[in-house]
């Protein structure tokens, strides 16, 4: 079946409410009329609601950074996805590399993210990715089996359906190197695999898979004409409209 691509853009710790509507309404503007593919932007919380109002009535979907695993509680710093979807967000963005290796959240916790996301319909994206010392070590197949099955413990073959993945070499995140499109594909060929595993065969076919890595409009038409890359996650190249623009309209 064909999947509908999904560009999603990045925002991380960066732009200031003023600054992060200004690119949300330029990016809504370039989105109009786009029905063969879906972008995504996820800004700061702090900028969470007045993008969301920004985009208002443009394809652009709005999603938070991470969501927690409850929908309230005594969790000083954590916001929950009821809180993201009263935001006016629909995605969250789970088990980023930085969060995994700066903030040190375990395959565990991020599979508690995923639930407590879906519980309230909003859907992940989760992020798997090796290390360059485990792509060095031939480990990368390991880890990315290792992430995605712990991290959808517990999703159900109905709820799979609702879940993006990105996968993300951590040695490519904000460093300029990319993952050769043949590397990406492998990658993504061999993660379909794991969910048809999982699930079924028809279900892992459903399923998009976004190629994160210093992703720009210099190597979006390659790395979108491998069949089992569904679109991008995108950091850098999406603080800048020009660039974001680029690679929504991939060739």
């Amino acid at each position: 079946m064909k999947r509908k691509p999904l560009i999603a853009g990045n925002w991380k710790m960066h732009l200031t409410i003023d600054e992060a509507v200004s690119l949300a309404q330029e990016i809504a503007k370039s989105s109009q009329g786009l029905e063969d593919k879906e972008v995504m932007i996820a800004p700061a919380a702090t900028a969470l609601a007045a993008v969301a109002d920004a985009v208002k009535g443009s394809p652009v979907i709005v999603a938070g950074q991470n969501a927690s695993w409850e929908q309230q509680g005594a969790y000083t710093g954590e916001i929950s996805p009821l809180m993201l979807k009263d935001a006016g967000a629909g995605m969250a963005i789970i088990g980023h590399s930085e969060r995994r290796h700066i903030f040190g959240e375990s395959n565990a916790m991020i599979n508690q993210r995923i639930l407590g996301a879906l519980s309230c319909d909003v859907i992940p994206v989760l992020c798997v990715g090796e290390t360059l010392d485990e792509r060095e070590e031939g480990l990368t197949m390991n880890v990315l089996e290792l992430q995605v099955c712990e991290g959808l413990e517990g999703v159900s073959s109905l709820q799979i359906e609702q879940v993006v993945i990105a996968y993300e070499p951590v040695w490519a995140i904000g460093t300029g190197k990319t993952a050769s499109k043949e590397q990406a594909q492998e990658a993504h060929r061999f993660i379909r695999g794991v969910l048809g595993d999982l699930y079924e065969k028809r279900l892992a076919e459903q399923i998009r898979i976004l190629y994160g890595g210093s992703v720009k409009p210099e190597n979006v038409d390659d790395l979108m004409a491998m069949p089992d890359i569904d679109g991008a996650l995108v950091g850098g190249a999406a603080l800048q409209s020009d660039s974001f623009d680029r690679i929504i309209h991939f060739t």
